[in-house]
């Protein structure tokens, strides 16, 4: 069977807490830098904290993104997802969906709980 050390998984996953300077709340799921900063992008906050790499429940590795307490909203729609950016590099580190979708309204704020992001052992 195939494995994996955690080198190779925190690795992977030190890429989000060395250069993510940015999280935004999305009306659908970026795939690109743009889609994540602009394009689906309803606001942000560039106060985002995360974690070191520890062990993942069920094996792998994973980080948690501090809660956000002090996010602006810029559009008015329903928010679905979360990206997460390197805007100094202009690039999409991370994606997902939000736990539970969101209306905002353009001028209000925006908080979101924390949460974990792995990668789990290959099977």
């Amino acid at each position: 069977m195939a494995s994996l050390g955690d080198r190779v998984f925190d690795e992977g996953l030190t890429v989000l807490s060395d250069e993510a300077n940015k999280i935004t709340i999305t009306s659908q799921e970026a795939t690109t830098y743009t889609d994540g900063n602009s394009t689906y992008a309803l606001g942000s906050t560039t106060s985002v904290t995360i974690g070191q790499p520890t062990d993942r429940s069920g094996g792998g590795r994973e980080v948690t993104v501090s809660a956000v307490s002090d996010g602006s909203v810029s559009a008015t729609d329903t928010a679905t997802h979360y990206a997460i950016l390197d805007t100094t590099n202009s690039r999409l580190l991370a994606t997902g969906s939000l736990s539970a979708s969101q209306s905002v309204t353009d001028g209000n704020s925006f908080t979101l709980a924390s949460f974990k992001i792995g990668i789990p052992d290959p099977s």
